[in-house]
């Protein structure tokens, strides 16, 4: 199955919440829908799953228009972030109930749900009833529930994050082997950029009801076709400076200067807008091409095993990520290293210039 959007646009009274959005999707293909709260992606795929329909434009199955048909008429699953499973049916029942609604014979009912209950590691859990559950059983049964229907459209909305971290790891890694076994087509919709990293796949960058980009997700985080596709897809986002180039080097702020060496050395003169992602900045010197300059610490947050460290530099706040844990007082002198060979540059309107790895250009969004 092929699923095809053509210009939508979705409205709720005076408030648009999609823009003329076109897009088309493979069949069997993995698609990580990526965007920050808000930005659309429940209401994409609503209009996706037939639950909403599109002030403008059509959705189509397979070359056929099915914008006016009716869900429970769509071959289509779905999986919210919420624990959403029958309090009084076991999880037997509760990965059964969409099939006898179906009309599915007894036998092949009962084959489908011992299968996915194996494939999710719940077969043991079969007669118990949700309340009995763990957080993460009671996902499990829910993400059961949509695969035992066998759809050829799988919709999954933040599906893992109501999950403790050792629970998130553990279900990607089995649904990514899942999906990659099965013959849907798969939405995944996160605002994390490292778990649509992690998902692979092909990947929409979404924001404010547009869409920003849409490839291969190695490529589109390689390549963001603009300033806000780097900022989306960069945890934190990406750190942007003002800049020209002149004389033969790109001058980033005040006083930060960079050779045009490498994927630089195309830049014409003129003024930019140079991106670097956090985990590009170091507080010690491990490179020769590293260019150094002084900051003073205004914050240090502590984050698992990584620290964040905001950094200021005539004017220009910078975050600096740093693996481990590190003490830092408010106020501190520190040094900054910056691999000239890690830096995006865009254009003033926002488009991609340079980036460090160019590969097999994602296609920016019109």
């Amino acid at each position: 199955m092929s699923l095809t959007l053509d210009h939508i646009t979705k409205t709720v009274g005076a408030e648009t919440h999609l823009y003329d959005l076109s897009l088309e999707l493979a069949p069997g293909s993995l698609n990580v829908l990526l965007g920050p709260t808000l930005a659309g992606k429940t209401s994409l795929m609503r209009l996706m799953a037939g639950l909403d329909r599109p002030a403008k434009g059509r959705v189509s199955v397979d070359g056929q228009d099915v914008t006016g048909l009716s869900v429970r008429k769509r071959s289509v699953a779905m999986v919210y972030q919420q624990f959403i499973n029958y309090p009084s049916f076991t999880v037997y029942d509760n990965i059964a109930s969409p099939l006898r609604r179906a009309g599915v014979a007894r036998e092949e009912i009962d084959r489908r749900v011992r299968e996915t209950a194996a494939l999710l590691h719940i077969e043991a859990l079969l007669d118990r009833l949700p309340a009995e559950l763990s957080g993460g059983q009671q996902q499990r049964t829910a993400l059961a529930r949509a695969l035992a229907r066998d759809a050829d459209l799988l919709l999954l909305d933040e599906p893992l994050v109501n999950l403790d971290y050792k629970l998130r790891e553990e279900l990607r890694s089995e649904l990514q082997t899942i999906f990659r076994a099965g013959k849907a087509i798969v939405v995944y919709a996160t605002t994390e950029p490292l778990e649509a990293l992690m998902m692979g796949g092909q990947c929409i960058v979404l924001d404010e009801g547009r869409m920003l980009q849409f490839g291969p997700t190695v490529e589109v985080y390689h390549n963001p076709a603009s300033v806000r596709v780097g900022e989306v897809f960069s945890d934190p986002p990406m750190n942007m400076i003002e800049g020209q180039v002149e004389n033969g080097m790109a001058l980033l702020g005040q006083d930060i200067r960079l050779p045009l060496n490498g994927h630089l050395a195309g830049l014409t003169a003129g003024r930019y807008r140079f991106g670097v992602r956090a985990n590009h900045f170091f507080l010690a010197r491990s490179s020769a091409e590293q260019i150094e300059f002084a900051a003073t610490v205004d914050l240090a947050e502590i984050s698992g095993s990584e620290t964040f460290i905001h950094a200021a530099h005539s004017g220009t706040s910078w975050v600096v990520q740093e693996e481990g844990v590190h003490s830092l007082a408010l106020g501190a002198a520190v040094q900054v290293y910056l691999d000239p060979r890690h830096v995006f540059v865009f254009a003033e309107d926002g488009r991609l210039v340079a980036a460090p790895r160019r590969g097999s250009p994602a296609v920016a969004a019109q």
